[in-house]
């Protein structure tokens, strides 16, 4: 979802505010687009450009509709009601609402499960812009967790792992999900511990061997080995909860590892994982658990999934992964 701050009136200390608070680009009268532009690498918009439309009738939905279909980049009016915008996404591939308060960008954000494309905040809501970024930018929704019972944890010899540098301090609880298999992944804890000879890196995550799968924003996954400084990656919680950071940098390096096998109910998961203290796994209550303490009976945090990936997006297809 894309975040516009709209000033208007136009104020600079607002946009200022806007701007460090994150959001993807401002809309300003069209004389301080220059000047604004200046300021920061982001779009700026005039607002003659994206007008503000009211939806009061159905013969207004509909010129809307028209309008959008036609390539025109208009944004509803506060106060719009959620059946005219369910509308307006069926039949449109981007839809742009403005909002004055956390509350009502929380409900543009959910409408049809999909959220509008493009939420314009107000000067009424310029204190609670940061609120607003977390929640429709870096919030990514929930993902379902369930306990899976360690079967195996075997050395496998060298292979190449992936340090993920992120450009987030993480805290204790959150991790990446990667495996084998994108039917079956595990919360691979972040190294936010720290011990009598490794200083705690609460920014990377130890996510595993080359060839794994990660799962990414947008129920999309990547191989670790396509990860780049830049590459959006999603940061999940013991919770369930996720955020979407950036990668700052990847680390491949050649390491001991070791073969993880899982099991939930008839489902059963493999991850390589680095054979080293500090690479850990998640238990159900959200502590981290070290690879080398690891055994048989354990309990750690995992997702599962159905087979079927094609460059990363989500396929229908008789597929298996052994």
């Amino acid at each position: 979802m894309t975040i516009y701050y709209k000033s208007l009136p136009f104020s600079k200390n607002d946009i200022t505010l806007a701007l460090e608070s994150g959001v993807d680009g401002v809309i300003v009268p069209q004389e301080q687009v220059k000047a604004v532009a200046a300021l920061s690498r982001c779009p700026v918009l005039a607002a003659e450009e994206f007008p503000s439309v009211l939806l009061g009738s159905k013969a207004d939905e509909e010129a809307v509709v028209e309008r959008l279909q036609q390539g025109e980049q208009v944004a509803l009016a506060r106060g719009w009601e959620i059946i005219p915008v369910e509308n307006l996404l069926a039949q449109c591939s981007s839809v742009a609402v403005e909002v004055g308060s956390v509350e009502e960008a929380q409900l543009a954000s959910g409408i049809l499960e999909r959220g509008v494309d493009c939420i314009v905040v107000l000067p009424q809501a310029l204190m609670e812009l940061k609120d607003i970024v977390a929640l429709c930018s870096l919030n990514q929704g929930k993902e379902e967790l369930q306990q899976a019972v360690i079967t195996k944890v075997q050395p496998a010899g060298l292979g190449h792992r992936v340090c993920v540098d992120t450009i987030a301090m993480l805290r204790r609880g959150q991790g990446m999900l990667v495996g084998n298999s994108a039917a079956f992944t595990f919360l691979v804890h972040a190294e936010t511990e720290h011990n009598e000879y490794v200083a705690a890196r609460p920014f990377r995550i130890n996510a595993g061997a080359v060839h794994a799968y990660a799962r990414q924003p947008h129920d999309a996954t990547c191989y670790l080995e396509e990860l780049r400084s830049g590459s959006p990656v999603l940061i999940v919680s013991a919770n369930g909860s996720t955020i979407r950071s950036t990668v700052g940098r990847v680390k491949v390096e050649v390491r001991p590892m070791l073969l993880i096998e899982a099991r939930v109910g008839e489902q059963t998961g493999t991850i390589f994982l680095q054979n080293a203290e500090t690479i850990r796994l998640t238990r159900p209550d959200g502590t981290p658990v070290s690879v080398v303490s690891l055994k048989e009976g354990d309990e750690v945090l995992c997702r599962t999934d159905v087979a079927g990936r094609h460059f990363g997006m989500r396929i229908s297809e008789d597929i298996r992964e052994i």
